[in-house]
């Protein structure tokens, strides 16, 4: 049982996270960026645009940049988090990550330096090469943003916007780890593993969009498995109730964690995703397979709300329809075309 645990206390501390908050600042920057091309199948709102390629196959391209406050706090671990997330992004998507290039400013040599490891270490651990990139020495400030290709054929693709009603919430994560030194929003479970383990949590999700068995993905990232749960309903124009006591979390007495805490984390291995029934214990077991917890936590609806629930009492988090987390679309937009 989850202890010590208040719907009315999750939900606020997560709408009022700065892991969420941030992201509100997308919207209007999209509406101003968009443009559109008969090539692009899917853009923002996605982990990674998808990209007609030829008649089978898309390419996949994602973009991150690393939150100031972590390149203060650690830059070797800022460098390999850039590359990170951007595997996360295509891993999501049903991909398959093949390259990246990167654009680091730096004050000096040895936040370059360290930086630099950072990205080599995930680079190899992952199997996913740097070809390139641009460097600004002497700087200001200090900022790294990488971007990524990936590839999947068209009908493998895990989008976020195509959640169904009467879906059921699948939350994924690797607890095999640790609160990162750096961090304490920060779910390690990464670091100390072979290459070969965490390739294999990767392929999962290439695994599971080949064979159609989630209907929408997205991978968990700084609003946490509640927020990014957020994120994908708002796209797919649905809600849900999510269950608090079923969400998948490591001895967090142990860890001294709340469980506030732990639901805001960003996981080194974690995924949030929508699946008919019928397939949510085969999806739990591939998940299980390469040593990702996985279980269900909730059902999509039509509300556009999403709420939790705990011992009997529901609290909304999120009015998706009023008050977006993301607010990319204007009435009657979507993420694809």
């Amino acid at each position: 049982m989850v202890k010590d645990c208040s719907t009315d206390t999750v939900a606020q501390a997560v709408r009022e996270y700065e892991g969420v908050t941030r992201k509100r600042a997308i919207g209007d920057m999209v509406r101003s960026l968009r443009i559109e091309s008969p090539d692009v199948v899917a853009s923002f709102g996605e982990d990674a645009a998808v990209i007609r390629h030829n008649g089978e196959d898309a390419l996949l391209l994602a973009a991150d940049g690393i939150w100031s406050k972590l390149m203060e706090a650690d830059p070797f671990w800022a460098g390999y988090c850039a590359v990170l997330v951007n595997v996360h992004d295509i891993a999501a998507m049903g991909g398959k990550p093949v390259a990246m290039v990167d654009i680091l400013s730096v004050t000096n040599d040895t936040i370059r330096d360290d930086v630099t490891r950072g990205m080599v270490a995930a680079s190899a651990q992952f199997g996913v090469p740097i070809v390139g990139g641009h460097l600004h020495p002497e700087t200001p400030y200090s900022v790294v943003d990488v971007a990524i290709l990936g590839t999947a054929r068209m009908d493998q693709i895990i989008f976020s916007d195509t959640a169904e009603e009467g879906d059921r919430v699948v939350a994924a994560i690797d607890l095999d780890g640790r609160v990162h030194p750096s961090c304490c929003f920060n779910w390690d479970s990464v670091t100390m593993k072979p290459a070969e383990v965490v390739r294999a949590q990767i392929r999962v999700m290439e695994e599971l969009g080949k064979e159609r068995l989630v209907t929408a993905g997205k991978d968990i990232s700084n609003p946490g498995v509640i927020g990014t749960l957020g994120m994908l309903l708002e796209v797919s124009e649905k809600g849900a109730v999510v269950d608090l006591e079923a969400i998948p979390r490591p001895d967090l007495s142990a860890l001294d964690l709340s469980f506030e805490q732990w639901v805001r984390m960003y996981p080194g291995m974690g995924f949030i995703l929508t699946v008919k029934e019928e397939n949510v214990e085969e999806v739990c077991r591939r998940f299980a397979g390469v040593g990702i917890t996985a279980a269900p936590i909730g059902e999509v609806n039509g509300s556009r709300r999403l709420t939790v629930r705990y011992l009997g009492r529901e609290t909304q988090v999120f009015d998706l329809d009023q008050d977006g987390i993301m607010q990319i679309f204007t009435e009657g937009d979507v993420c694809r075309r």
